[in-house]
């Protein structure tokens, strides 16, 4: 078999087209192939489903985790491992064959449904089933955008899985709008519309976790989080998943080892929950594309819950652990279901044997601005815009990048008019949260409002300024969104935001290499979807005036 491949589901993908030859996130061309056929065997699945719930038959909630599971594992830098994906495919088509016997009609299925094979096959199946097997570039386009946004949602749903919360109709929807991206003789103007209802169950999935984490582990609050080390051996724990922090947490208890958070983990110090812990360290390093460097210096083991993997380099790769949807091939991975508490010993007995961690920087930062503290700070947030010591909120979430292009965030960040406030949420936050950027009255000028999965948080804070201020069009507010983006969980906070009519969102540093110039054309005349400029053009577009 030669070594090609095609991705373009993120947003540094070779020459803004597609990764050809293998990923520039370091996905290798047959693992690329390998989630191609994940991909298709989870959308013939869906089919099987969907089927099912129409002729009444309810679907366990495990084929539910398993979609949703899948999803996830093929997500950018989540998972490397081609025999773990091989073993997910073998997995879902066996789970498929036992429901395809529970069909009564089992007339006009896809042939993703129907398919069956032995491993043997697979890469043969898999060169034919990828990106470019549909051969109409609109509907490509609009199929793309639809399972990405997909596999953002499904990375919600797991998180909130983890902390036993389920949502029906959201699993309904993802396996049904996945068996449509089958069906041929759907219109552009129908999968249009498929994408509008992708973003209303983003919002309906983002509310989910935003309850599960909230219910479990109270809301965010205000917190000042140490970015120094201290004298124990450490463990790191990057991705996104409390619960998974929670365990590790509470079996590090007295062992003398101490847990840091890497990247998307930092908000967990905002939860009231995390607070008891006294070997819960701080915070250590940056954005998830700088832990080369700071992996290297941590001295001790590393944790990957989720997704931002980057491959390891041979120095540390023994201190690599993952659990989860993440993996990479030689590094020890650490099982558990739902519900279950996984056993994290191995990684607490090496951590002990490790040097403390170098420091790479001292100081600290200031986070937990999530829905409900904003909303205690609702009257002198709103005192300060009708004074006029707030002129203009924007909303600067999303992903960070290695691209030299995305030093435009900082240096729009830097030159912001001082009355301005800037809303975040994910890890883009990491090009201005160590700025001192000081405060208006009181009100930090940097609102982090947790991880990218928390970005429903921003959206609850438009619409509550809305009510306030008594507006009919949630655009009427003075908030202006300029987002970067990397991966498919900014795809689907994108739709779910298009869905609430936010209007106007500027989108960086580039446009998705998937939207078809049709497609592309369609976002900006409808929502008027925008990409990036200078830093001087964006400032006088924004604020009508350079800073």
């Amino acid at each position: 078999m030669e070594s090609n491949m095609f991705c373009y589901q993120c947003q540094e993908t070779a020459k803004c087209s597609g990764c050809t030859i293998s990923g520039v996130c370091g996905k290798k061309p047959e693992v690329a192939r390998m989630q191609d056929l994940l991909i298709y065997v989870t959308k013939g699945l869906s089919a099987v489903t969907t089927r099912l719930r129409e002729e009444g038959t309810a679907v366990d909630k495990k084929v539910n985790h398993l979609v949703t599971v899948n999803l996830f594992t093929t997500i950018t830098n989540a998972n490397f491992d081609l025999e773990t994906i091989t073993k997910d495919v073998e997995k879902t088509l066996a789970v498929k064959a036992d429901l395809l016997k529970k069909l009564k009609n089992k007339d006009n299925l896809p042939e993703a449904a129907t398919w069956t094979a032995s491993r043997d096959e697979f890469d043969a199946k898999a060169a034919t089933v990828g990106v470019l097997s549909t051969k109409n570039e609109d509907i490509r386009s609009l199929r793309e955008l639809i399972t990405y946004g997909l596999k953002g949602l499904a990375a919600y749903s797991k998180h909130a899985n983890a902390l036993l919360e389920d949502d029906e109709d959201v699993d309904a929807f993802i396996q049904k709008a996945l068996a449509k991206t089958l069906d041929d003789s759907l219109t552009v103007d129908d999968l249009v519309a498929l994408t509008l209802e992708t973003g209303k169950y983003g919002v309906q999935g983002m509310a989910l976790l935003d309850k599960a984490n909230t219910e479990t582990y109270g809301n965010p609050e205000i917190t000042t989080v140490d970015i120094g080390v201290r004298k124990n051996p450490g463990i790191l724990i990057s991705g996104h998943d409390l619960k998974d922090l929670e365990m590790l947490l509470e079996q590090t208890q007295g062992t003398g080892v101490d847990v840091y958070t890497h990247s998307e983990m930092l908000p967990a110090h905002y939860y009231p929950f995390f607070k008891k812990y006294t070997n819960f360290a701080g915070n250590y390093g940056n954005a998830w594309w700088k832990q080369k460097e700071e992996f290297e210096k941590f001295n001790g083991p590393i944790l990957m819950t989720t997704n931002c993997v980057v491959p390891p380099a041979e120095s540390y790769k023994d201190r690599l652990w993952t659990t989860g949807a993440a993996g990479f091939p030689g590094c020890k991975h650490i099982d558990g279901e739902y519900g279950k508490k996984k056993d994290f010993s191995a990684i607490i007995e090496q951590a002990k044997k490790c040097p403390a961690p170098t420091e790479i920087e001292t100081g600290s930062i200031v986070g937990g601005f999530a829905h409900e503290q904003v909303f205690a700070l609702a009257d002198q947030v709103v005192d300060a815009v009708k004074s006029g010591a707030i002129r203009k909120f924007v909303v600067m979430a999303g992903c960070d990048g290695r691209q030299k292009s995305r030093e435009y965030y900082t240096e729009f960040a830097k030159r912001l008019p001082k009355d301005v406030v800037i809303l975040t949420a994910g890890c883009a936050k990491y090009k201005y949260n160590k700025l001192n950027l000081g405060d208006i009255n009181g009100i930090p000028r940097v609102l982090d409002a947790g991880q990218c999965n928390d970005s429903y948080s921003l959206a609850l804070i438009a619409l509550k300024l809305k009510e306030i201020f008594g507006l009919d069009d949630i655009n009427e507010l003075p908030i202006a969104f300029n987002i970067a983006w990397y991966e498919q969980k900014a795809v689907i906070v994108l739709l779910a935001l298009l869905y609430l009519g936010v209007k106007n969102i500027h989108l960086g540093p580039t446009l998705p290499a998937f939207l078809s110039p049709n497609v592309a054309k369609v976002l900006v005349d409808n929502f008027g979807i925008a990409g990036i400029g200078t830093v001087d053009d964006d400032l006088k577009l924004f604020f009508g005036e350079e800073a």
